[in-house]
């Protein structure tokens, strides 16, 4: 299991809190902001707009909040502007890392990043010594209630790759620009899609051995998380269940 797939498994056994919910929805309302900002506030002709917003509705998140975020991005609204920055690092255990943020203080933020990382034996790398390997999917989850059968059945024409047991889900994989398309194919099936979005998986994933490691691993997820500049991370980590309850306690 990738480091992402991974971290979001994380949080969502850690249940979802009124604050991570908070923060979450800020962050999302920055990227509604700039994907309308970028290619106008349609989501039916502005393609980043409307994955946005599905990942948005997905979250919980209202729809005047996302009308709101919306029309600042457009101008109807007055509001921020922020620029979209991608670091690459490596966490302890030569974990790789990809960092993608939103920010109106490129310094801040280029500072928090970087102290992070040293805080916890990290360091940040050249631009392109992390980002090659990391290739952006379309992932849709369902319930593993649902047979794979069904879901193959359902979704296949529509632009299917792959389906990963994820043990309480399926991981449906596909090319970026058919996550709606498979989305649709399912729930036009009667098959309840939990969640459908796009992000960036590694073509290779390192195994962390050390339980010290492991815990720095993830305290910098957690930490990139707590920063709102921070929208998305994305790793190549494999720590086994047993290292991760250590690493976690």
């Amino acid at each position: 299991m990738s480091g992402h797939s991974k971290w979001a498994t994380i949080k969502r056994k850690k249940g979802a809190l009124d604050k991570a919910r908070g923060k979450a929805f800020a962050k999302l309302a920055r990227q509604l902001e700039v994907a309308a900002r970028e290619g106008g506030g349609d989501p039916t002709s502005n393609a980043s707009l409307r994955t946005v917003v599905l990942k948005a509705k997905a979250a919980q998140m209202t729809n005047d909040a996302i009308d709101r975020a919306i029309k600042r991005g457009s101008g109807v609204q007055t509001g921020a502007s922020y620029e979209s920055i991608t670091y690459e690092a490596y966490a302890p255990g030569g974990v790789a890392m990809l960092i993608e943020c939103l920010t109106d203080n490129r310094n801040r933020t280029a500072s928090d990043v970087r102290s992070l990382f040293s805080k916890f034996g990290g360091a940040m790398a050249e631009p392109g010594a992390v980002g090659w390997q990391f290739t952006r999917r379309g992932i849709v989850n369902v319930s593993r209630e649902v047979s794979e059968d069904d879901v193959m059945s359902a979704a296949l024409d529509a632009g299917v790759d792959d389906i990963v047991d994820e043990s309480d889900s399926w991981r449906i994989l596909c090319e970026p620009t058919a996550v709606f398309d498979v989305k649709a194919a399912l729930e036009n099936s009667g098959i309840a899609v939990n969640s459908a979005s796009t992000t960036m998986l590694s073509s290779m994933s390192v195994q962390v051995q050390d339980a010290a490691d492991a815990k720095a691993v993830l305290r910098i997820m957690d930490e990139l998380e707590e920063n709102d500049d921070v929208q998305d991370v994305y790793s190549n980590f494999d720590i086994s269940e047993e290292l991760m309850a250590e690493a976690a306690s």
